[in-house]
């Protein structure tokens, strides 16, 4: 939790100081020096630093505070600025937590501290400062449509060669690194919280449900957008997008430094690109205790009605049929992964019945071992790949099967993954090998990638260890 704070009127004093001059270390109209501006900032963001987390008594962060802060990572126009205003938002976020769990009476209980600053902005645009209750400008924070445009910017960074173009595109990075983390922050206690028995109510006013719950955000375009960026990553495009739009800062500045900007920025890509699976996670996690309360009579009128991101997820990949393969080897996520292809093959082997917001959870989901027994013979086989064709076919069961290890391993410390297999992992392989078998039965002259052949090898390994062991 918080740390202790110093006495209210050094705190008070000390805070002043701080806040005296935010304004003017902000605002870079005047004709104050590039030079003079950044190490202006720099002062600013160690001062907070000091004050707040670095002091013997240190006082918890004004609204200013943050606000500066945080303007500073948007507007840094330095990497060592942006570096160092995210990783002091990150500290101040875990040492000063928004919404936490506190024991109370033998049971995980939520706490929301409403009054601390957050970087998101609901409703009408204008937030009360904590001094005296005043309107502030809240043009810098960020409301779902900003929010949907950052990923925007992710998407399709600017092609100019503007010096600052290379530090922008880090910047929103790491703005949307930051933004994950905040949502995350909020959401993970949440679920905490709620394990012993579901509360739709505290998810309902999750920073992430009020952020895709808004009509300023089209969450269709939103989750499209976040999906290329996956993409991308598998087809190099951010490489080659990047390599033109980082010039140095100065003219005079070496090669070396241009190639660690460069090599920063494919960093904080990769950064990114865990944040974007993180975001999906908590999303389709989000989606799935909607469902769970949706079943149990516990939403009303007041959850706006939106398409799952799995929906979504789905459709996409079902009309572009060319991202399967990119979309699954960057969605690396084990049991969501595995849930996308289960869901997938459910579109074209028949589905379960529908279950209404009032029915039971009876009705079993399909699992790994149903699907490989739609393969189980070269008749059953030609059914599906008439459907989705044989090259599909063995790409989702490829991918089905590498979750299927994956569950397996010694490490694995979720149940998740084997309760959607169904099977023993000797018969889940046996079984796979046999799929794969009446699919070339069907498709004589249908080629198997090497990472195809990779994952029957390991099949044919694993049944012949296991049977060995059973003598």
């Amino acid at each position: 939790m918080a740390a202790s704070h110093a006495p209210a009127s050094v705190a008070a004093a000390t805070d002043g100081v701080i806040e005296e001059n935010v304004m003017a270390i902000l605002d870079s109209s005047g004709i104050k020096d590039s030079r003079d501006l950044h190490d202006d900032r720099a002062a600013f963001l160690e001062a907070v630093r000091s004050t707040c987390l670095a002091s013997d008594n240190p006082s918890v962060p004004s609204w200013r505070m943050y606000d500066g802060v945080f303007q500073i990572l948007q507007n840094s126009s330095s990497l060592e600025l942006a570096v160092a205003s995210f990783h002091l938002l990150t500290e101040l976020g875990k040492q000063y937590p928004r919404t936490y769990v506190a024991d109370s009476g033998g049971h995980q209980s939520l706490v929301v501290v409403k009054e601390s600053w957050v970087p998101f902005l609901f409703g009408n645009g204008a937030v009360s400062s904590e001094i005296g209750g005043n309107v502030r400008s809240s043009d810098h924070l960020f409301d779902p449509s900003r929010f949907s445009l950052l990923i925007e910017a992710i998407v399709e960074p600017t092609n100019g060669t503007d010096d600052n173009n290379g530090i922008k595109a880090i910047e929103n990075m790491m703005l949307f690194q930051y933004l994950v983390n905040t949502l995350e922050a909020d959401f993970v206690p949440r679920q905490i919280a709620t394990k012993e028995s579901l509360d739709w109510v505290i998810f309902r006013e999750s920073l992430l449900s009020m952020l895709l719950g808004s009509r300023k955000l089209v969450f269709k375009s939103f989750v499209k957008n976040c999906m290329c960026i996956l993409l991308n990553q598998y087809y190099h495009e951010a490489k080659d997008d990047y390599e033109d739009i980082i010039p140095s800062e100065r003219e005079t500045e070496s090669t070396s430094y241009h190639n660690f900007s460069l090599n920063y920025l494919s960093f904080e890509l990769k950064k990114t690109l865990i944040s974007l699976r993180k975001l999906f996670v908590m999303v389709m996690k989000l989606d799935l205790t909607r469902k769970e309360a949706d079943t149990l009579g516990l939403t009303s009128r007041a959850d706006r009605f939106r398409n799952s991101i799995m929906d979504i997820i789905l459709d996409e990949l079902t009309y572009n049929s060319s991202y399967l393969s990119p979309f699954l080897l960057a969605f690396v996520e084990r049991k969501w992964k595995l849930e996308i292809i289960l869901q997938y093959f459910s579109k074209y082997c028949g589905k379960g019945a529908v279950r209404t917001r009032r029915s039971d959870n009876s009705q079993e989901d399909l699992k790994l071992e149903n699907v490989l027994n739609f393969f189980v013979t070269a008749t059953s086989a030609k059914a599906i790949v008439r459907k989705m064709s044989a090259e599909i076919a063995q790409l989702l069961l490829t991918h089905a099967y590498q979750a299927c290890l994956s569950a397996e391993d010694a490490n694995s410390n979720s149940a998740d993954t084997p309760e959607k297999v169904g099977a023993t992992l000797q018969e889940i392989s046996s079984n796979f090998i046999a799929a794969f078998q009446n699919i070339r039965k069907v498709s004589p002259d249908i080629q198997i990638s090497p990472f195809e052949k990779e994952a029957l090898f390991t099949a044919a390994t694993l049944v012949r260890k296991l049977k060995s062991k059973e003598r």
